[in-house]
């Protein structure tokens, strides 16, 4: 699955983000799954409103911290893609 740079994402409706010590934690409530998520995903799942395109997002962790663009694209995009396909996010047009 690709994300494209105007794909806008969003927290799936099951979905649930607690921010927890240095990372957070998503709870499915369908299936009563719970990921542990490392500092780069809470801060990527913390831009994600709904609202922002994927290219937004980028350009607002490219500022926070302040790394090259196109490497945080590329494996932002193949986190984005993981998270939709393990239900977490959803985004208009995309299969969860």
């Amino acid at each position: 699955m690709e994300i494209a740079s105007g794909t806008v994402l969003r927290l799936a409706d099951d979905a649930s983000v607690q921010h927890v010590g240095d990372g957070a934690v998503v709870l499915l409530a369908r299936s009563g799954q719970l990921y542990t998520c490392n500092g780069t995903t809470e801060a990527f799942l913390d831009k994600v409103d709904g609202a922002r395109s994927f290219s937004q997002i980028v350009g607002l962790l490219c500022e926070e911290f302040e790394v090259d663009k196109g490497m945080l694209d590329e494996d932002m995009a193949a986190l984005a893609a993981d998270l939709v396909s393990e239900g977490i996010l959803a985004a208009p047009g995309l299969d969860s």
